[in-house]
């Protein structure tokens, strides 16, 4: 992207994150997406413009919003022109969607786009049964009475049982907070270091709602004002009362007080070069200035959550850059263990070595540093939306600062990774 037109984050919105089944379980993934897409419109005068493309994702998307994205653009002011698509790579989607956006502006074919994403767990698509799909589809080819009687009659009361969508990886069996359990054990990451990077979280995302940071990140939405799960007066005490929820043998450590809950959410950004920011009188945020994915061998051992370790070594490489570069690191807290074993992983000689192909570790990042105003753990993890939250508030921290950097870190299902390099912007 260096040999491109340069592109900027120019203005980020998101509704407030609440736990699933709580404050939004009565709305549609549609409702949530749409009222954070209205919000950006709004926001940025964006009424009646059409837009080089819009990109926006959905993990636990429905066959009914096969659509979503490009139904989203029709319910806002923008100009029905406007194109848009869905996109998913789990956890990472939209930070994935971030980086196709300023790809296609950097490449000089638009000048303005949009990325986004939604989830919801409390409008979970639930399937039918296989069998009970191939006896349905099988009725609506029969074509004589006694052929659908027939047909009905093979129906079994097994067959009726239903299949809710889930997380658990494919090949494994396993959840993604069981794996994470192999990952903190592998990397003796014990529970009080958890509950204690927990605790840093919520005290964090607390002091930033404290103090207005999130003020002009978040509209109010469904009656709710602020994040739902940030918990700014928990304590290691009330951390260590709960029990195990994914290894409930004595040996688990991951609780429901350091995994990030099941959230419900949307989040959005507005991504412009200097001629869309210029035109429409926005100020630039940041500079989105490098990108990178990567995956593990998670199947046969390699840590689920890892990539990301890969991913930042190689972004950083082709920047030239160390972690002494790095003014903010902005890492997505599936679980307080999957951060700890990162961060273990990047100052371990024998790992950056082996894995990484370093001759030296990456090296220790200063706790203070790290996702100043909290993430996943305590405001919450809408899959498809943690990406532009992140990316939002990493923007505004560098809008504010001269010559910093800041880097992003997601992991995601499958064993991936997608990761960002920002700057402050250098527009005036």
């Amino acid at each position: 992207m260096k040999s491109m037109q340069p592109v900027y984050v120019a203005g980020a919105t998101r509704i407030p994150f609440a736990k699933s089944m709580t404050a939004y379980k009565n709305e549609t993934r549609f409702a949530l997406l749409a009222a954070t897409m209205k919000n950006l419109v709004s926001k940025y005068n964006l009424q009646g413009q059409v837009l080089g493309d819009v990109a926006l994702g959905c993990l636990m998307n429905s066959s009914d919003d096969w659509n979503l994205a490009r139904e989203v653009v029709l319910e806002t002011s923008l100009a029905p022109e406007t194109p848009a698509y869905n996109l998913q790579r789990a956890c990472g989607t939209s930070l994935d969607a971030t980086w196709q956006i300023a790809l296609k502006i950097a490449a000089g074919q638009m000048d303005i786009g949009i990325a986004g994403g939604v989830d919801t767990n409390s409008d979970l698509p639930v399937e039918v049964s296989t069998r009970l799909q191939h006896i349905l589809l099988e009725l609506n080819q029969a074509r004589t009475f006694s052929d659908r009687a027939k047909t009905l009659l093979k129906i079994r009361p097994a067959d009726l049982k239903p299949k809710p969508a889930t997380v658990t990886e494919p090949r494994t069996g396993l959840s993604m907070g069981e794996h994470c359990e192999r990952m903190v054990k592998e990397w003796k990451i014990d529970r009080v270091s958890q509950d204690a990077f927990a605790l840093g979280s919520h005290q964090k995302s607390a002091a930033a709602w404290a103090s207005g940071f999130f003020s002009d990140l978040v509209v109010p939405y469904a009656g709710v004002e602020k994040d739902l799960i940030v918990r700014g007066d928990t304590s290691m005490e009330k951390l260590a009362k709960l029990k195990p929820a994914f290894d409930r043998s004595p040996a688990g450590t991951l609780t429901a007080g350091n995994s990030s809950p099941l959230t419900d959410g949307s989040a959005a950004v507005l991504i412009a070069n200097a001629a869309g920011i210029k035109k429409n009188g926005w100020q630039a945020w940041a500079k989105l200035v490098d990108f990178e994915s990567a995956a593990v061998d998670f199947v046969h051992g390699a840590g689920l959550l890892m990539s990301p370790t890969i991913a930042v070594s190689k972004m950083l490489q082709r920047n030239n850059l160390t972690f002494t570069d790095i003014d903010f690191f902005e890492i997505h807290e599936a679980f307080a263990g999957q951060v700890l074993c990162t961060l273990k992983a990047w100052e371990d000689p024998t790992y950056c070595k082996n894995v990484l192909k370093r001759d030296a570790p990456l090296g220790v990042i200063p706790p203070e540093k790290i996702s100043i105003h909290g993430s996943s753990v305590s405001i919450g993890h809408p899959f498809a939306a943690t990406g532009a939250r992140i990316v939002g508030t990493l923007a505004k921290i560098l809008r504010t600062t001269k010559n910093k950097r800041g880097l992003i870190s997601i992991c995601t299902a499958g064993g991936m990774g997608v990761v960002a390099l920002l700057e402050s912007p250098d527009l005036v």
